[in-house]
């Protein structure tokens, strides 16, 4: 299903191998949430998308992790910003900026995605589910 979407989109996309359970199981628990039902499927059909220049159009498993881990254990961010553990960052706009869903109550429970900006520590609505967000991200009409 998504790589047919996508693939529609553009034919400059770049997929990955397939992200499987035990490794999607792994990370949600090293993230302490669930991963949206989109995100998973997506991983499954391809851990991460690559785009135009190797630019990922969404990260690959072990990115999510590493990147969510890091944002949200940095000392220097920690003086710097809000906290990060209400956001689930999986992709970002190249600039500094990254994509993320909300996490409330230890839970994902919306589709919604939002941008974090790293330069005022902004997070602002973008779209409201993944399918809009590589849509709306491919086609230019989300920018930021």
């Amino acid at each position: 299903m998504w790589k047919e979407f996508i693939r529609n989109l553009s034919d400059e996309y770049e997929f990955q191998e397939p992200a499987n359970e035990k490794e999607i199981i792994e990370a949600e628990e090293q993230l302490g949430v669930r991963l949206p039902d989109d995100l998973r499927k997506l991983l499954k059909e391809s851990n991460g998308i690559l785009g135009e220049y190797r630019i990922s159009l969404i990260w690959d498993i072990k990115r999510i992790v590493q990147d969510n881990l890091s944002f949200r254990n940095s000392s220097d961010f920690k003086e710097l910003y809000m906290p990060f553990d209400c956001l689930l960052f999986f992709a970002d706009a190249g600039n500094g900026d990254q994509f993320a869903y909300t996490i409330l109550n230890g839970m994902i429970s919306k589709d919604d995605i939002y941008v974090w900006n790293h330069e005022d520590d902004s997070r602002t609505w973008v779209t409201s589910s993944l399918k809009w967000f590589i849509d709306g991200w491919s086609s230019g009409q989300i920018s930021i």
